[in-house]
């Protein structure tokens, strides 16, 4: 018969919950992971374990700044990742990370080496550093060489119609055990998929709001989901940020992101500007953070303000 453990107090937990606060020697501006967006760091207080939901119409980039904000946690914190995707397959996402790494385009790399090689020959000149050599196949090697240890870091998981929540918790638990850390990044990418599928799509998001919720609290990681809004600009089905917020009571952030048309028509095509709005944040603040996306290079940066009026 298995001996059932005490319950600890509080006064007699202190003793080490002061301890592991005392363990850092930093001083760290936030309480979480640097997410590699300075005001969305901010804003957030970082990220840490807990449900945070990213919500937007379709093409609008979910996909790609999930990817990229993926990258940027694993390659700050040195902590491991899970990317769980339904649509991209994980050569398309690959090729998202080497586009944003080595500037090439999408399109370029899909081509392959030959194509590279043909268009842009071989650097004349020898340079160490990727950002300071010319487009090329050697850039592109470059680039992935010199982010192959962090991604080791990073494990993408390819699911399907009969995915369910206990694969995913399958792949936590394996990868958790492979790089002996608890500490771990889930991105889930059309988390709607883990719901039934005759189940009306917008019962669909409570559901896995709650599952989702749960998976980070037992687990003790952070969950990032990605999440459609189709609802059409301008009739009732489309819901404000803000509304979004209040019907995700399980979510520990809210994130959603909206086209901004205006910002939009100051950018070369086919450059967006895109705005993203945290309309719920539990260890944080609320705001909008105002993005270019270059969709070319499969890359998001945070926009500079500009003169106002």
């Amino acid at each position: 018969m298995i001996k059932e453990k005490e319950p600890i107090s509080e006064g007699e937990a202190l003793d080490s919950f002061l301890a592991e606060l005392d363990k850092g020697s930093e001083v760290k501006e936030i309480a979480g992971w640097e997410s590699g967006f300075p005001e969305l760091s901010r804003l957030l207080n970082g990220i840490s374990p807990g449900l945070y939901l990213l919500i937007g119409p379709p093409a609008c980039g979910k996909t790609t700044f999930a990817k990229q904000l993926c990258d940027q946690v694993v390659q700050r914190n040195s902590i491991p990742a899970i990317f769980v995707t339904f649509t991209e397959r994980k050569r398309e996402l690959r090729i998202m990370t080497l586009a944003r790494l080595s500037g090439l385009e999408n399109r370029e790399i899909r081509r392959g080496s030959a194509f590279l090689l043909h268009w842009y020959g071989m650097p004349r000149a020898r340079i160490k550093e990727a950002d300071q050599m010319a487009p090329s196949w050697e850039k592109l090697k470059k680039a992935a060489e010199g982010a192959r240890g962090w991604l080791d870091l990073v494990y993408i998981f390819e699911g399907s119609e009969k995915t369910a929540l206990q694969e995913v918790k399958d792949h936590i638990r394996r990868v958790q055990e492979t790089k002996g850390s608890r500490q771990l990044l889930v991105i889930i990418d059309d988390s709607q998929r883990l719901a039934p599928s005759d189940q009306y799509f917008d019962a669909r998001l409570a559901l896995v709001a709650e599952q989702l919720q749960g998976l980070a609290v037992n687990h003790q990681v952070a969950v990032i989901a990605t999440w459609p809004d189709l609802g059409k600009e301008g009739t009732s089905y489309h819901l404000s940020p803000w509304e979004w917020a209040e019907r995700v009571a399980n979510a520990d952030a809210v994130l959603v992101m909206e086209n901004d048309v205006e910002r939009t028509k100051r950018l070369t095509e086919p450059n967006r500007a895109v705005t993203l709005h945290i309309a719920k944040n539990r260890d944080g603040e609320k705001g909008t953070v105002a993005f270019d996306f270059f969709p070319a290079v499969a890359k998001f940066l945070e926009a500079t303000p500009g003169p106002s009026g």
